[in-house]
């Protein structure tokens, strides 16, 4: 499709990409003048998520791993990253013992992000010390300071959309999904002020939206 580029193996969404029409896909009605587009619908999604799942197992197939999931917005790609883990390894002579934490991170308050970090969950970790660990979610630079001090094996990465900003300071994942213009998105569990997680697809959040939502 125009302004996806994958030729250097990378989903990346151009900035140009002016999304799908929301008219091509169902989507709540109550959502109904929320949204601009569909950036990234859920089938593409599915489908990029087998192959991180896939390309985990390669890389991590001999090793004992905890997944961080950072809720809330990581936990629909953190679960279906996980079944897809789960169906790879039933179905191969690779398999990945495997054990889920959940942790939530939140730091942002309408469309901005904030200084003031909470980590709510991750008082504890010593059971990750020797395994090889893979982050799902968002605002990894504080969370990989705080995991690394229990001494894990390994640390990976991944995260279903980077942002294209200028100036990103932030820890770029191991594995992405996708590479998108510097937009605000919901859906799949993304949030505006706890609104759209029940979307499958991912959004552009319109200006409209954005006001109707404000707290």
């Amino acid at each position: 499709a125009a302004g996806w580029d994958t030729e250097a193996g990378d989903c990346v969404i151009e900035d140009d990409w002016p999304g799908y029409s929301l008219d091509l896909f169902n989507y709540p009605a109550h959502y109904s003048g929320d949204l601009d587009c569909v950036i990234v619908p859920h089938g593409v999604i599915m489908d990029r998520t087998e192959r991180i799942a896939r390309n985990i197992m390669d890389d991590l197939g001999d090793h004992d791993i905890v997944v961080l999931c950072v809720l809330k917005g990581g936990y629909q790609f953190c679960a279906d990253l996980v079944d897809r883990i789960k169906a790879l390894s039933r179905n191969s002579n690779c398999t990945i013992p495997m054990r889920v934490h959940f942790i939530r991170l939140k730091s942002y308050l309408n469309d901005q992000s904030t200084e003031d970090l909470h980590i709510l969950g991750a008082e504890d970790m010593s059971f990750l010390a020797g395994k090889a660990i893979v982050g799902t979610g968002k605002t990894m630079k504080t969370l990989l300071k705080h995991v690394e001090a229990f001494k894990p094996k390994m640390i990976k990465v991944a995260g279903l959309l980077v942002k294209r900003v200028s100036q990103n300071s932030a820890c770029l994942p191991d594995y992405v999904g996708f590479e998108i213009p510097n937009r605000f998105v919901v859906g799949y569990a993304l949030d505006y002020n706890e609104y759209f997680r029940d979307l499958n697809h991912i959004c552009v959040i319109s200006e409209s939206g954005k006001m109707k939502y404000k707290i």
